[in-house]
């Protein structure tokens, strides 16, 4: 069994690398093209930095598969052995905890390399050094607390019912839902959020929020500008009370008529019910996993030279989970990009198709999102269209390079939607 998953893990990282190799060669060649979207120093600008990471990605992929070799034929073992403790709650939970340091620290230069290398390099980074160390002072202590009480819940259910499994995957479920409805708490422990000003845009979301049936339960500006030069916004909570959270550089860069565009494409999502069909999603890909992890046979663990103790059981699901999400990814990512042509659809009715595009171009430019992908990279990872589709469906000729000069047609939009403005990969 353990050489089944080597082979299946081995088979999962060559594909992320050949996945990778394919994305870069095709963005170096791209950029030599005519530019779209953008200008020629703008366009090579993000072509190079899509490559940087792209690079690095490669880097981290290799690093990630050598650490899921040494956790399975040794690390499990080795750890096991220095965490020797006869309460199995205690055990697993500091079991757990070393598991996640060591895979952190050897993650840390990666890290630090992505923000004060490259991102600093192309424009982005923002954050001094006593501030990332600040920064993850707060998250580890954070993580300890809440990971450590999911770690404890979870071994306790795991040691105390046969069918752990079906009450793993409630339990963490549950923890998913709460984390969505607490996001904006956990940020502020990182971000200032500065309630907007009173005037034309506070009302205007006010009533737009109205229109679709929301409540306001506040409109904030967060001071996301002394990490990150990029431009995002995101809504807290799940029920019909709605948090709005702009980041300071989006109200610099975009006017207040793209806001709005920009604010009812995500309430397109809800309009829709794409909230809820991304949650059930989720909470599908969980209970596949926890069926599957919660039947592995105890020769495996015997093959790792460890017991099928809880603590070893959680890991194996968290060092595995991300080789099942990206066997399903495909499918997640093909249901979000229709939906997201209908979330631009909506969009664009609230507020009007030509102000939605300005605010896409802009997004591009400010974000350096290369605007073109290799097809493999769009079928495993983009969870929204191309933008250049995007634009297309909205009417603009994409051979263009500024909203002011778009040609507006009819667009044929599909009836669904999901969650953000722009995919992680337009970022």
């Amino acid at each position: 069994m353990l050489e089944t998953l080597i082979i299946l893990y081995s088979l999962y990282t060559l594909m992320k690398l050949y996945i990778s190799v394919m994305q870069i060669g095709y963005i170096n060649e791209e950029k030599r093209k005519a530019p779209v979207l953008m200008s020629k120093e703008d366009y090579v600008s993000a072509a190079n930095y899509a490559v940087a990471n792209g690079k690095l990605g490669l880097l981290t992929t290799l690093v990630d598969y050598l650490m899921f070799i040494w956790w399975v034929l040794f690390g499990f073992s080795w750890l096991s052995s220095v965490i020797d403790i006869q309460d199995t709650v205690s055990d697993a939970v500091f079991f757990l905890l070393g598991f996640v340091t060591l895979n952190f620290i050897v993650t840390l230069p990666f890290d630090l390399y992505q923000k004060f290398k490259i991102d600093e390099d192309f424009g982005f980074n923002k954050m001094t050094a006593k501030m990332f160390i600040s920064d993850i002072i707060k998250s580890t202590l954070l993580f300890i607390i809440l990971g450590g009480v999911a770690f404890a819940l979870l071994a306790w259910i795991i040691s105390r019912f046969d069918s752990w499994w079906i009450w793993g995957f409630v339990t963490v479920f549950t923890i998913v839902l709460l984390a969505n409805v607490l996001m904006p708490t956990f940020m502020a422990l990182f971000n200032k959020f500065t309630p907007i000003q009173e005037g034309k845009l506070k009302d205007e979301i006010s009533k737009l929020l109205e229109q679709v049936g929301l409540k306001n339960d506040g409109i904030f500006i967060m001071d996301a500008s002394k990490r990150d030069g990029r431009l995002n916004a995101f809504f807290g909570g799940l029920g019909r009370s709605k948090r709005v959270v702009l980041f300071d550089t989006l109200v610099e860069k975009l006017n207040n008529k793209e806001l709005i565009a920009v604010l009812g494409h995500e309430l397109g999502h809800f309009t829709h019910g794409d909230i809820w069909k991304n949650i059930g999603l989720t909470g599908l890909l969980l209970f596949i996993a926890f069926y599957l992890f919660g039947h592995l046979p105890d020769t495996l663990f015997l093959n790792m030279g460890v017991s099928s103790n809880a603590g070893i059981k959680i890991a194996m699901l968290m060092l595995l989970l991300p080789l099942l999400n990206f066997i399903f990814t495909p499918f997640i990512s093909a249901v979000s990009r229709r939906n997201e042509y209908a979330a631009d659809a909506f969009g664009s009715q609230i507020g009007g198709k030509e102000n939605l595009i300005a605010a896409l171009m802009k997004l591009v430019t400010e974000n350096k999102a290369f605007p073109k992908s290799h097809p493999l990279v769009i079928f495993f990872y983009y969870t929204h269209p191309p933008v250049l589709e995007r634009l297309k469906e909205l009417g603009f000729d994409v051979s263009k390079t500024s909203a002011q000069e778009v040609t507006i047609e009819e667009p044929s939009l599909p009836n669904d939607g999901i969650f953000a403005f722009m995919d992680k990969n337009d970022h």
